[in-house]
């Protein structure tokens, strides 16, 4: 599915352009993987950023079925009080995770409260002991966040951004304070500091 010509490959593309400020090599190879050039990540990127300010585009969760087509999935979650639909889209480049966008009580047309990549359902978790474990593209908020209790969520420096402060073991085997930075809820770094 896609809406003028921008679909699956074209939303990849964009959420790529966001991580190119990390790991320009990663995203590199992975918009060759897509078959497309950065001049088409930028033109991904441009377009995107139209068609959600243009005043007939869907709103909400509706805006990515638009593009990617039906959800794989849509498991309920609760925050709180607040009953949600988390709904899960399957992309070529990460076969192991799901873009997700959670959505409040009024279904698909309701606001997008969060948007993200998660791991799948049934997926294999890595395995993350220290900080070491932590590579680029490796692992979601959720992994790490599990791996080490008592992680502290941050707001990242865009709102496509978001960050983790925790404790972990070091190379050196002692533990100490880091903070992880994701883009669309992909690692991107970790780096020593964070205020847990």
């Amino acid at each position: 599915m896609a809406i003028n010509g921008f679909g699956v490959t074209e939303f990849q593309l964009f959420l790529l352009r966001r991580m190119a400020d990390y790991h320009p090599g990663l995203v590199e190879d992975a918009v060759r993987r897509l078959g497309a050039t950065r001049a088409s990540m930028r033109e991904a990127n441009r377009r995107w950023q139209a068609m959600v300010r243009a005043p007939r585009f869907p709103r909400g969760a509706a805006r990515y079925a638009a593009v990617l087509g039906p959800p794989e999935a849509s498991p309920p979650r609760r925050i709180g009080d607040l009953a949600c639909t988390a709904r899960q889209w399957a992309l070529p480049l990460w076969p192991e995770l799901r873009f997700e966008v959670l959505v409040g009580p009024a279904g698909i047309g309701a606001p997008v409260l969060n948007e993200w990549l998660v791991r799948a359902a049934g997926a294999p978790v890595p395995e993350l002991r220290t900080v070491a474990d932590l590579e680029p593209w490796g692992c979601v908020v959720d992994d790490v966040g599990v791996a080490f209790p008592g992680a502290v969520p941050r707001e990242g420096s865009a709102p496509t951004r978001f960050r983790l402060d925790f404790a972990a073991p070091g190379a050196d085997g002692r533990v100490d304070s880091w903070t992880a930075d994701f883009t669309w809820g992909l690692l991107q770094e970790v780096r020593q500091g964070g205020a847990v």
